[in-house]
């Protein structure tokens, strides 16, 4: 009974701490414009403030794995508990957009060695197959409620509050958890684990940055310096590759691909992660910037996408029980698919509003629903326990990876798409540098030549303005 009770106070610390990082993850979007104006933070730093976030993460996820399982995993998941609250604090307390991309890379790699430690805990804890089921159904619940009211809980935080206490709401959090992992996790590590494996880290962490600046940044860099990004990125992810390959004790043990389970649920992992939670990032942006809604709305709404996360868990592992996961994700991320073309339906329908992106958001909401728990206890189970801490690290660092590459990717289409609509409108009013400069940069006006005036302020450009989608228009009216 009492090992009951303690496997019940350590679920629950693995669950808060999923909370944690849930809510990390989906409330900052919808503060982004709040952001944007009193931090005077532009189009890139906005990117920088998510990207930071998730960069940090894949830093540290998979030396997480490898000290969790060397040094402790409830060891590991205290001290990085502490961590991320600490980082909240003085994500909250930042006076400026540099000050706070800074902060929320050290929140990154607090927040993903803490979520990393609470798959690794819950794979040790709980051993029987059925038990472990049902603590991951309960840890993908608290992982929905984060990223389900996380995007209503940072647009109340701002419309009662200031932006500031969208972080400092993590400190008193990560203290109850603390007090959770410290009484209830049964301290477990594995006894064959190596040393840390630095090269592969570094190399590894500096291909993702070096992706993720070249997409970001790549427009405004001279030819040389992209060509030199380009090259640094691909010799750190080759040199990756070799270092995990020549190194006895690799901590990303490329064997554990040969376990189809394990492999295929690392591609679910990849496609739930490079579709569905970078919207989570764009969407609020829509929503406000093009729709006219205000923060607490946004976030109201954005409950249709993420909260059926939490509602499907049950559902989603009933499937995997009785169907298997080679036909449970799928399911899953064809739905997910499915919910994606209905929303670019209802986007593109006339005067669409948030009843045509409905039918879109829900399906979607409804496929990361179905995909998600059998992604995650597919990875963890496939493999021994006592390489669970190793294989939580593949798994997140695989989803993670996607995510920061495909926000960056998101938002040089956005950029790029903005470019071209201004282009259209204005002619050759502007260089291509201004025009990207005013695509990221909604607070900045671009300087106008004097031949130019006239014909960006002149009847055909303001004809064009007309005939925009409320989407355009948005960007438009800042130049006009």
């Amino acid at each position: 009974m009492l090992q009951i009770d303690r496997n019940t106070v350590a679920l629950a610390g693995a669950c808060l701490a999923s909370l944690l990082f849930g809510l990390e993850i989906s409330s900052v979007p919808v503060i982004l414009p709040k952001l944007e104006s009193v931090l005077a933070a532009d189009f890139k730093d906005l990117q920088w403030i998510m990207n930071a976030y998730t960069i940090a993460c894949t830093t540290v996820l998979m030396a997480t794995g490898t000290l969790a399982d060397r040094f402790g995993r409830k060891r590991v998941m205290v001290t990085t508990t502490i961590a991320f609250g600490f980082a909240s604090l003085l994500c909250g307390l930042a006076p400026s957009a540099p000050i706070l991309i800074i902060a929320r890379f050290l929140q990154g790699l607090a927040g993903g060695a803490m979520f990393t430690c609470s798959v690794a805990v819950l794979s040790h804890q709980f051993q029987d197959g059925g038990e472990r089921g049902k603590a991951f159904v309960a840890w993908s619940i608290a992982s929905g409620i984060g990223l389900g009211f996380g995007p209503a809980i940072g647009g109340l935080i701002v419309a009662f509050s200031s932006w500031q206490w969208v972080f400092l709401i993590h400190v008193p959090l990560a203290i109850l958890a603390l007090v959770f992992i410290v009484a209830g996790v049964t301290e477990s590590r594995d006894h064959n684990a190596q040393k840390l494996n630095r090269a592969g880290i570094l190399t590894l962490s500096l291909a993702v940055f070096g992706f993720s600046y070249l997409i970001t940044q790549g427009a405004d860099l001279g030819s040389g310096a992209r060509v030199g990004v380009i090259v640094a990125a691909i010799a750190a992810f080759i040199g990756f590759l070799v270092a995990e390959r020549v190194n006895p004790y690799p901590m990303f043990d490329f064997s554990v691909f040969r376990i189809r389970q394990f492999s295929g649920a690392i591609m679910g992992g990849i496609g739930m992660n490079f579709s569905y939670w970078p919207f989570i990032i764009y969407l609020p942006i829509y929503f406000s910037g093009v729709l006219g809604y205000d923060s607490t709305t946004t976030g109201l709404l954005l409950l249709v996408y993420t909260l059926p996360l939490m509602l499907m868990s049950s559902t989603a592992e009933r499937l995997r029980a009785r169907y298997q996961a080679r036909i449970a994700i799928p399911l899953g991320l064809l739905t997910l698919g499915i919910g994606f073309i209905a929303m670019r339906i209802g986007s593109g329908l006339e005067g669409a509003n948030w009843v045509t992106m409905l039918p879109g958001t829900l399906i979607a909401g409804i496929g990361i629903g179905l995909t998600n728990s059998p992604t995650t206890n597919t990875t963890t189970g496939s493999v021994s326990p006592d390489r669970a801490g190793m294989a939580s690290g593949i798994d997140i660092s695989a989803r993670l990876i996607t995510l920061a590459i495909n926000i960056a990717v998101l938002g040089l289409l956005l950029t790029q798409g903005i470019v071209y609509y201004l282009r259209n409108a204005f002619g050759g009013a502007f260089d291509p540098s201004e025009l990207r400069a005013l695509a990221k940069d909604r607070h900045r006006k671009p300087r106008r030549p004097d031949t130019g005036l006239a014909q960006a302020r002149g009847p055909r450009p303001i004809r064009r303005y007309r005939a925009c989608s409320p989407g355009q228009r948005f960007w438009l009216g800042h130049a006009l």
